[in-house]
């Protein structure tokens, strides 16, 4: 049995001659998400062997991010990493532990690409921050690299909104509670945390877990991060023909209020809703509709009462 404390934390670092930005590039944030830990053991094999050598800027790769998650085979070792990610003076848990080193290496660096994986049949799509603003929850102005950077990935589909969508449903949960502001740090993961330091990222979910493509996407998407940020010789890569890419906003989550509130279906993210579909029923019969056509995300069977349910996203033309 794995023992927490003896458990150590390791990134690995390449620098190059010339300047560059500074990347860092995660795997297995979620412990059965092995997709990203294959990926970046995979560069690193070419690197260490002379195949690829970093020749401006620097690397920096984490390939497990969560090591009791890794070693438990499961999403998280005490709790979800990617949510309250922020270091803590009186650290409760592993994860705690784990913030307390990921987060002042996340600040020594200018770019993240955080590789993920998902546990239901879907192709690979790409989490992408907000667009540049001065407001409040998360200010941000790379949203032009980062876009490009996303664009590059090698994959079509990309979603945007999170943060902000996640907001809106803890700030109606509690209005005027003064539990607001802890509530909205749970949003916070590594990406979020990343763009709090000045810096851009992207979470790339390269498949379902056992899909044996996703470490193959993993890789596709280091190496293309690489060539993008001219930290290796080799020729920029071209940008996802925009005719076969498929660009989301999320706009709204619904709660479930009761737990005996009920999908209608199995659900799955990206499954596509038209307006008046049936999504499920509330405890006492009543019917939740689609407001609009949409698309439902991150459907969850088991979530708690007074916690978000689903959400649901738009087609944007605007990328």
């Amino acid at each position: 049995m794995t023992v927490a404390s003896e458990l150590h934390f390791k990134s690995v670092n390449y620098t190059g001659q010339g300047k560059g930005p500074r990347l860092i590039v995660t795997g297995a944030v979620h412990g059965n998400e092995t997709c990203g830990t294959k990926g970046i053991a995979r560069v690193m094999a070419e690197l260490d062997s002379g195949a690829l050598r970093i020749v401006n800027g620097s690397v920096t790769f984490v390939p497990v991010t969560n090591p009791l998650a890794y070693a438990k085979g499961e999403r998280s070792g005490d709790r979800n990493l990617n949510r309250n990610l922020f270091p803590n003076e009186a650290p409760q848990d592993f994860e705690d532990r784990i913030a307390n080193w990921l987060c002042p290496l996340l600040a020594q660096h200018d770019v993240l690409l955080d590789l993920h994986s998902f546990n239901a049949a879907s192709q690979p799509f790409v989490m992408v921050g907000p667009r540049d603003n001065d407001g409040a929850l998360q200010p941000f102005r790379h949203e032009e690299r980062e876009r490009a950077m996303a664009r590059r990935l090698g994959v079509h589909r990309f979603v945007d909104g999170w943060l902000a969508t996640y907001g809106d449903g803890v700030q109606r949960r509690l209005r005027g509670d003064s539990q607001l502001e802890t509530v909205l740090r749970y949003g916070v993961g590594t990406t979020e945390y990343m763009r709090s330091t000045g810096g851009y990222a992207l979470t790339l979910e390269c498949g379902q877990h056992a899909d044996p493509q996703a470490p193959e996407v993993a890789y596709r998407a280091i190496m293309n991060t690489l060539a993008f940020l001219g930290l290796i010789a080799a020729p920029a890569p071209e940008p996802v023909n925009p005719e076969e890419t498929e660009y989301l906003s999320m706009v709204e989550v619904r709660d479930r209020l009761d737990a005996g509130d009920t999908f209608s279906r199995v659900w799955s993210s990206f499954d596509r809703l038209a307006k008046g579909d049936e999504i499920g029923r509330r405890a006492d019969g009543t019917p939740v509709l689609a407001p609009y056509d949409a698309t439902i995300l991150f459907p969850d069977v088991n979530a708690k009462a007074n916690a978000e349910w689903f959400y649901l996203a738009k087609a944007n033309a605007a990328f």
